[in-house]
């Protein structure tokens, strides 16, 4: 096998988009995003674009950032296949070309995958066996993060707060249905929200107000995944931190202080969030100082009890009359758009995109420095 070589003195980004989740097009959106911020430093950085079809199948692209952007790299002629070997010695990227197997080595990799099979410690599992350095959570915690019922549970456990909550799975909700709703209907007044417990951007979930709609919520639900998480509505402002960090050195850790979302839908949709552009953010969140201290405070504690590393977006209520701060949910690889979140509060913070991207590569690598 030929060993490719590297341009002296840059670092070599692997940099993974697409993939078989629901959330494909958002991926190729934020990874082109990535990929322009990190050519602002060419002398930095050497990028190798991995693209993951619908269907599975990687490619290296060599094409430009617009058709990574808009879907259309995957017509390129020149598509390359290729693959992460999770071999140590190859470290890096087996590409298949018509004069055999050439190994390109990464020294880190950006996942840039969302939902399923990007967040929730697959993709991570890979480049541990592979030995190479990754931007974001680490197995343990990407899994964590993705699967509701087991965050909810850890959240409990560590004294985090967030909402009233339960949880049934495939088999009860199609071996007993009616009991199962009973149960739910015990535990949580109306409106209840209804979610797979392991899927992306707010896909699958519906807000059921009565035994009706929870009945069909659940169907629903259970297209994404096999466990079904039901919990209390909270009318209250939906607020989301950026947090950053590694916990092996605790002072690197901190989250912003919160933005709001102005959701243009009863409750923040999937299309809301990159398609329709209805929602409108303010930062800072319309809260108090003292309240904005206390959002970003918890969403520290979260990131710390639910094993985050590199990023996370924290996602909050804060409870209308009560002032009550409950924590949502955290997502471990946000989204990169021009509308997205994270990006904007850390610009927000006086760190530009380019900035981000080259802290959150540098977090990667220290964290596992040494290590391989």
């Amino acid at each position: 096998m030929e060993q490719s070589k590297q341009v002296q003195g840059k670092i070599r980004v692997g940099l993974l988009f697409g993939s078989r989740s629901s959330e494909h097009e958002i991926s190729c959106i934020s990874a082109a995003a990535w990929a322009s911020a990190l050519a602002e430093m060419p002398d930095r950085y050497e990028v190798i674009a991995i693209g993951i079809t619908k269907q599975g199948r990687w490619f290296r692209f060599d094409g430009p950032v617009d058709a990574i952007r808009d879907g259309s790299w995957e017509n390129d002629p020149a598509l390359v296949p290729c693959v992460i070997s999770p071999d140590c010695g190859d470290h890096g990227l087996l590409v298949h070309g018509p004069d055999g197997c050439q190994v390109i080595r990464l020294d880190v990799v950006a996942p840039v995958l969302h939902g399923k099979n990007g967040e929730d410690g697959t993709i991570q599992g890979l480049l541990e066996l592979a030995g190479i350095p990754y931007v974001g959570c680490g197995v343990l915690g990407s899994a964590v993060c993705m699967d509701k019922a087991v965050a909810n549970t850890i959240m409990d456990a560590s004294g985090v707060p967030h909402c009233r909550w339960c949880y049934a799975t495939r088999d009860e909700a199609e071996r007993s249905e009616a009991s199962l709703l009973t149960r739910v209907e015990s535990l949580l007044p109306y409106p209840i929200f209804v979610k797979p417990a392991n899927a992306g951007s707010s896909v699958g979930i519906t807000k059921a107000h009565d035994r009706a709609e929870l009945a069909k919520a659940v169907q629903v639900a259970l297209r994404e995944d096999d466990k079904v998480v039901f919990e209390e509505f909270i009318d209250g402002q939906e607020v989301e931190c950026a947090a950053i960090g590694n916990p092996d050195d605790p002072a690197t850790v901190m989250a912003t202080r919160p933005g709001e979302i102005l959701a243009g839908a009863e409750f923040y949709t999937y299309d809301d969030k990159y398609k329709n552009g209805v929602s409108q953010v303010v930062i800072p969140a319309r809260l108090s100082e003292e309240k904005l201290d206390e959002v970003r405070d918890i969403a520290v504690r979260a990131f710390l009890a639910l094993g985050c590393t590199g990023l996370s977006r924290c996602d909050f209520f804060v409870e209308k009359g009560t002032g009550r701060v409950l924590c949502n949910e955290l997502n471990t690889m946000p989204g990169f758009t021009p509308i997205s979140m994270y990006p904007m509060l850390m610009q927000h913070e006086g760190l530009s995109f380019a900035a981000l991207t080259d802290k959150l590569i540098g977090l990667a690598l220290s964290k596992r420095k040494g290590a391989y």
